[in-house]
């Protein structure tokens, strides 16, 4: 019979032989890809020129004098701890901060110290980076990303030693937890990527097609850059208009219909609308020349076309999702210019068509990062999705690196299993040549908010032209088109624009069902424009819940009177295949 020193014993040293083949697959896979003169793919790292940093001395004293008081108040609070009295903390994780949940954060004095010296020096850095002097505005955010990216690496419940959620589950376990997280390691690094992401959710566990993506209807029209999917109806009447999506090609259009309780898709059909949505092609080396003239006139136009041919009308409504809004903006502008009036009102979701106040993505887009970019792309024809991925989750670092790193390999478990992660971990590639014109003409030098500064199909577009009606969606949490960038539309569009705010972030914000009840939205019905996005809220209302029924009831007016529902194959189209197609299905 073992005992429960000789089962941890037989743990560690299996913890070390784990440890051992993980660092011996990490080295094969970088040396193997470098014996191919390719890159290790890894996320972005913004260059930042830190001889302009220009810190004031007086400043710098203050911060140091406060830290000091702060932190002898600790002392003093951990040393009555001790002695079994009581003290209120110091400082307080900010609201949201889910890292210190464990009640032993607080409950047990050496984790309480732990905790708030950490929280004290954070405050401290990030007070001495607020009063860094000599700085234009990327600089100063390159400057925070760069200090937010270091205390969220060197938090406490990031080291196994420190965290006491680790710490309990080793005892738990007798230190199987170590060797369970080690094999997790082992079969990341083993994937052959060379850099280090940590799984976000069972792979094996969603298909697409089969438990998401399931919404019924057909392929109906497809070209070289996307398949046009068509919804079956689920009313026996429709609105005469239909209705054309156009989601982002960084992503693939599925999170718009992950699963029946959580599907925009589906619920548009159930509230009368004829649906269509485009689905990407995911890119490869043939695509390196492929530029936003391509992808608007072999995707959006080719769609009105084919939509015509479906259903004989001519004229939609259209969406627009991320980087799909921000080329339908584009698209909509150069069809003001050719008297087009085929989308007669669109909506807009987390796209942003003026750039200055982008986010922490335009960190990355200064010209030395976009130069060393370019090289690594025009050998490829694409950006890795593994990059692109990698760039996006180091702007939630806490949420989609470091709980991933610390609940797979430090706890042992196996990650969550969940649609949504399935689908973020499903990315796509990006083609060169548009990339680029993307980073460089949008957030580089914010050409589509100037009137003539963009190109399209020969023109040069203009955003004030644009004089249909408007449905902007903006999210309050929102770290890729923050809400005050989005906001920036409704003083560009000429038409009767409808500014909503929601509540979570980028994804969570919009995908949203009213059946699940969960966060708010705000609006605003004064009748008069404001500069800016602090300016409307001041004036306007939170509701609970979900934001898709104001949608509905906007769009619902726009989208012309009820007519008999139109089965697929009833106009010029027959199905191609089910949906939700094969392009989707293609994996990088």
């Amino acid at each position: 019979v073992t005992t429960d020193g000789d089962d941890f014993a037989n743990n560690l040293e299996g913890f070390q032989n784990q440890w051992q083949d993980a660092m011996s697959k990490w080295m094969s896979a970088w040396t193997d890809m470098a014996g191919q003169g390719s890159t290790a793919p890894k996320s972005a790292a913004p260059s930042f020129p830190v001889d302009n940093l220009n810190f004031n001395p007086e400043k710098i004293m203050q911060a140091q004098l406060e830290l000091m008081r702060d932190t002898q108040a600790l002392w003093l609070n951990t040393a009555k701890r001790f002695a079994k009295e009581e003290a209120a903390p110091v400082i307080e994780p900010g609201k949201g901060d889910r890292r210190f949940n464990d009640p032993a954060w607080s409950e047990n004095p050496v984790f309480e110290f732990l905790k708030q010296s950490y929280l004290l020096n954070s405050r401290w850095l990030f007070k001495v980076m607020e009063d860094v002097e000599g700085l234009d505005k990327d600089g100063r955010q390159k400057l925070e990303f760069f200090g937010r990216q270091l205390v969220d690496m060197f938090s406490p419940t990031n080291f196994a030693l420190t965290n006491p959620t680790v710490l309990s589950e080793m005892n738990a376990t007798k230190g199987e937890s170590l060797m369970r997280g080690m094999k997790n390691l082992t079969d990341d690094l083993g994937q052959g990527r060379g850099g280090l992401r940590p799984r976000h959710t069972d792979m094996d566990a969603f298909q697409v097609g089969e438990n998401i993506g399931i919404t019924k209807g057909s392929v109906v029209y497809q070209n070289p850059f996307m398949q046009l999917i068509q919804y079956a109806p689920r009313t026996e009447k429709v609105h005469k208009k239909p209705l054309l999506i156009v989601p982002p090609w960084i992503n693939k259009f599925y999170v718009l219909d992950l699963q029946e309780e959580n599907s925009l898709v589906s619920w548009l059909a159930g509230q009368g609308y004829t649906v269509f949505i485009v689905s990407w092609v995911n890119p490869d080396e043939s695509f390196a020349e492929k530029s936003f003239d391509d992808y608007a006139a072999g995707g959006i136009f080719q769609a009105l076309d084919a939509i015509e041919q479906a259903t004989g009308e001519r004229q939609v409504t259209a969406v627009g999702y991320c980087i799909g809004g921000t080329i339908l903006a584009a698209v909509l502008a150069h069809m003001a210019e050719m008297d087009d009036d085929r989308i007669s009102a669109a909506t807009f979701l987390v796209a942003q068509v003026d750039f200055e106040d982008a986010g922490e993505l335009r960190v990355f887009t200064d010209e030395n990062q976009l130069a060393l970019l370019e090289n690594q792309v025009k050998e490829k024809g694409y950006l890795e999705a593994e990059a692109l991925g990698a760039t996006f989750n180091a702007l939630r670092a806490n949420d989609l690196i470091w709980y991933f790193m610390i609940n797979n390999y430090l706890l042992g478990k196996e990650p969550p299993t969940m649609d949504l992660l399935y689908w973020n971990a499903d990315s796509t590639r990006f083609p060169a040549r548009m990339l680029l014109e993307y980073l460089r003409t949008m957030y580089q030098h914010n050409l589509l908010a100037q009137p003539g500064g963009f190109e399209l199909l020969g023109t040069g577009v203009d955003l004030r032209k644009i004089k249909i009606p408007t449905y902007i969606h903006a999210t309050k949490e929102d770290h890729i088109a923050p809400a005050i960038s989005v906001f920036k539309g409704t003083n560009i569009f000429s038409g009767q624009n409808r500014f909503v705010l929601a509540g979570s972030g980028h994804i969570a914000g919009v995908v949203n069902s009213p059946a699940k009840n969960k966060y708010q939205y705000w609006v605003n019905g004064k009748r008069k424009s404001y500069e800016d996005l602090a300016g409307w809220l001041t004036d306007a209302e939170e509701k609970p819940g979900s934001w898709w029924p104001d949608w509905h009831k906007w769009l619902g007016r726009k989208s012309g009177a009820k007519v008999p529902a139109r089965n697929i194959g009833d106009g010029a189209l027959a199905e191609i295949e089910p949906a939700p197609g094969s392009y989707v299905k293609v994996r990088s």
